[in-house]
């Protein structure tokens, strides 16, 4: 049995070098142990490919699929790997196809408002690309320096962004996607309205690479704002602050970004990334909004004029790109910051209609206290995904089965309170244990029925979403 793998091995490797190039293969042992990780922390025994492989083009991918398919062996695609919920672990070891080489940007239309690019592309050079013809592509995820588009169609991620303009389903319109048996599909076309048939794309988008290979992708691009505002409020009570978001939307302000941060990641940013933010303060919300010069004075004033209503304590505004800078500096620093607070951090990303913002927070807050684990929330409060970040150590076991029961507890939670288990992060193998909490078995059934008919010999990204295939 022994001899026989290693054989399989030796040829699938081979395979691969014929079919991408020698130069474009990796199959050490120290080069897979790296593979066997993302940024999903995890104590759990790590599984490891047979081989990465970098392919050039869609052809290559083609070919690989058509061989893996030959010899029904695993293929777990991969981008940036930034996830954090397991997505592109390679859970039947097999190959992994790493899309960073394909990172080209093929087209950007102006009068069309269309940009095509390959699953490699960093979503921050996507978006600095498109903004020198004056167009916008609003998703972003909170590590677009290093996110490539690949990974975040396959996880729909969002950002800050979303509560505004919506979250990357929302901007992918066709997709060249490669099936398990090597098939090229197009889903799609340039136009940014198309009911010609079933709807593909989105069939595709937010699947976690488990029904077919993107490889390349047409996204819907919009005209850049003109200008816009940043500043933070301050709060005393949770109350105050999911009031003033209400009251905000009410009165007919669509800001382009609306987030939460509470007590603890405010002290934690500022023990660590000292910005300038008020650390006695119960809760802060990010407000950004953008649009005409014109227009944004009069929904500044009236902003300010809402959070002094409902008792904001103190309101800090950017009327410089430095301070603007600043604030946004700080906001994204809240993940890195918690990292200091111990070995690990487990980030949640459960989501819920607004109006259940308060009691989902405050029995984050219960969960965590009870079983004794730091916790630093925030999130996108005006779409209701918020991330409770988590400080442990999992080399600690009573800290680690604390973790999973509170993880179970804050998915029910979640589910209670009418949302479900992921707003932009995905499912992947880390919360495919807990589907059933949000899905009824009809759903899961017809879920299972289109993976079986895409992906009958179960080779792509096996183990993730469903928690028994």
């Amino acid at each position: 049995m022994f001899n026989t793998l290693l054989n399989l091995k030796s040829a699938t490797v081979k395979a691969m070098e014929k079919i991408a190039g020698e130069e474009n293969v990796l199959s050490g042992k120290e080069e897979l142990f790296v593979y066997s990780t993302d940024s999903t922390n995890t104590t759990e025994q790590k599984e490891m490919a047979e081989v990465v492989v970098f392919p050039q083009n869609t052809m290559q991918v083609s070919e690989i699929m058509k061989y893996a398919y030959k010899k029904s062996i695993a293929v777990t695609p991969r981008s940036g790997g930034t996830n954090v919920c397991g997505a592109c672990l390679p859970k039947k070891g097999g190959i992994i196809l790493d899309f960073s080489k394909m990172n080209k940007i093929l087209e950007i239309n102006k009068d069309n408002l269309l940009c095509k690019a390959e699953p490699g592309v960093i979503i921050e050079d996507l978006q600095k690309a498109v903004e020198k013809y004056d167009l916008f592509y609003p998703p972003d995820p909170s590590n677009l320096k290093v996110s490539m588009l690949g990974g975040s169609i396959g996880l729909s991620s969002g950002g800050p962004h979303t509560f505004k303009y919506g979250s990357t389903k929302d901007f992918i319109i066709d997709l060249e996607v490669v099936l398990s048996d090597g098939t090229i599909l197009n889903t799609g076309c340039d136009c940014s309205k198309n009911v010609t048939g079933y709807n593909l794309t989105q069939l595709f988008v937010g699947s976690e690479g488990t029904l077919g290979v993107i490889t390349q992708a047409t996204v819907r691009l919009i005209p850049k704002p003109e200008t816009k505002r940043v500043m933070l409020a301050y709060f005393d009570t949770l109350e105050d602050t999911s009031k003033t978001v209400n009251d905000i939307i009410s009165n007919l302000i669509t800001p382009s970004v609306i987030d939460l941060i509470d007590k603890n990641t405010i002290n934690t940013i500022e023990s660590f990334y000292p910005t300038g933010l008020l650390t006695d303060k119960t809760a802060a919300l990010l407000i950004e909004i953008d649009g005409f010069k014109s227009a944004l004075n009069e929904q500044y004033e009236k902003i300010i004029e809402i959070c002094k209503n409902n008792n904001s304590s103190y309101i800090q505004t950017a009327s410089t790109k430095e301070e603007e800078e600043r604030i946004w500096i700080s906001r994204r620093s809240s993940f890195g910051a918690t990292a200091k607070l111990a070995p690990n951090v487990m980030t949640e990303d459960v989501v819920v209609p607004r109006d259940k913002i308060v009691p989902l927070v405050k029995g984050i807050q219960y969960i965590c206290d009870k079983y004794s684990l730091k916790t630093c929330i925030m999130g996108h409060i005006g779409d209701g995904n918020i991330h409770p970040n988590i400080a442990l150590d999992l080399r600690n076991s009573i800290e680690k089965d604390n973790f999973l029961k509170a993880k179970k507890e804050l998915f029910e939670l979640a589910v209670s309170l009418g949302g479900t288990l992921s707003g932009e992060h995905g499912i992947g193998c880390e919360k495919s244990e807990f589907i059933n909490l949000a899905l009824n078995q009809n759903s899961i059934k017809i879920m299972k029925q289109i993976k079986k008919l895409l992906d009958p010999k179960n080779i792509l990204n096996p183990k993730k979403i469903f928690s028994e295939e």
